[in-house]
């Protein structure tokens, strides 16, 4: 029963990240940018979830980042709790309770107009295009447009065109995004539970480690929130998983009996490890078109869970030799680390919204970026 469960908990988990992700409640961006909103239920639960397809080029950077910080805290609070509730019962309960509260939030989130707009709903889009330029205090922009306008905002070949994992791979440039990314995210799970399951081997006891695991992660993000804007995804993707298999690398030099040494290290290595999680995040949705987004996201968390499959058999491989699985680590974070470098960089560029923008096979149409950041720019942006 109890591994019953826990497949559908992870089927649920694995849901809520790709989708989240994706998905951005505008209303959030209004509020923590702009502060120019009056909060009510609506706003407040909105809180919650955000992603990247609500907001324009200059915001997208720190909602990528600060969509992840919810697990940072929860990674630290974690082990806290554990400590106090040690029977696993109480455990399991304290911890999937606040999605409860997630079950509640969810009516209230609207749909990605990007989406909408792609597959020809486009009289959805209208509407929630117009509650946006509303908060924002931008009516003016909805006034003349009408929902059959949206038609040629994104130029797609067929509306009714049902997009599926199969589009993945019909097209060389789809591909090859398909086949990096997967390699990237392999490796970016496959090293970060390598170290975070390998709590009891780098010296502290693992309620101390645990935490200290959790909190190297809140520097993470602000390292990367400063590095992103500076030197790019494609640079922070391939540096921090290069760092992260450095860490590992490293640790194999250090004895057991020092294990505060081998925990700081370790944490380093934790910290470039969510570093390469942070990131990795962001950039995949930069990368995939709209109408694919959520299929390659599903693809790649797809991708990710295999790495972590793997991840505590790779540990059994000490018994063969005892350095073999950080080994096996340091090259998996290597060759993804080599795999992200090979990816486009997408810094200061628009999202694709049709797989023909991935292929570059038309003139991509700019009159979405104009008129979306008209709508979600605040008026004093002006």
């Amino acid at each position: 029963m109890f591994a019953v469960m826990r497949l559908f908990t992870g089927f649920g988990l694995s849901g809520i990240s790709i989708i989240t992700i994706v998905l951005c409640e505008f209303y959030i961006i209004v509020c923590l940018l702009y502060s120019q909103v009056y909060f009510n239920r609506f706003y407040l639960l909105s809180l919650l979830l955000i992603g990247v397809e609500w907001v324009d080029i200059k915001h997208r950077t720190i909602v990528g980042v600060l969509m992840t910080l919810d697990w940072s805290v929860c990674t630290a609070v974690l082990p806290v709790v554990a400590y106090f509730l040690n029977d696993w019962r109480h455990l399991t309960a304290a911890s999937t309770s606040p999605l409860l509260l997630a079950i509640i939030c969810w009516r209230w989130l609207p749909e990605s107009a990007r989406w909408l707009i792609s597959n020809g709903k486009h009289n959805s889009a209208h509407f929630y295009l117009t509650k946006c330029a509303k908060a924002n205090h931008r009516e003016q922009f909805m006034t003349d447009l009408k929902p059959d306008m949206l038609s040629k905002v994104i130029l797609v070949e067929d509306e009714n065109r049902k997009y599926s994992y199969v589009d993945l791979l019909k097209t060389p440039r789809m591909r090859r995004l398909a086949l990096l990314t997967g390699i990237v995210w392999c490796g970016v799970a496959c090293t970060y539970y390598g170290i975070s399951l390998n709590v009891s081997g780098f010296g502290l006891n693992i309620y101390l480690t645990q935490f200290l695991y959790g909190a190297i992660e809140v520097p993470a993000k602000a390292f990367i929130f400063l590095t992103l804007n500076i030197i790019g995804r494609r640079l922070n993707q391939s540096g921090t998983l290069v760092l992260t298999g450095l860490c590992i690398f490293c640790n194999i030099f250090i004895p057991q009996e020092m294990g505060m040494y081998r925990t700081v290290v370790g944490a380093l290595g934790k910290m470039f490890a969510e570093a390469a999680f942070t990131t990795v995040f962001l950039y995949t949705t930069e990368l995939y078109p709209t109408v694919m987004r959520q299929n390659g996201l599903g693809y790649c968390s797809f991708m990710a869970r295999l790495g972590v499959s793997l991840s505590p058999l790779i540990m059994l491989l000490e018994e063969v030799w005892l350095p073999l699985p950080s080994a096996v680590f340091i090259l998996t974070s290597l060759t993804a680390g080599l795999s992200a470098s090979l990816l486009p960089e997408t810094r200061n560029v628009r999202l694709p919204e049709t797989i023909e923008d991935v292929e570059q096979t038309r003139y991509s149409s700019l009159i979405f970026k104009k008129l979306f950041l008209c709508i979600v720019t605040s008026q004093s942006e002006r």
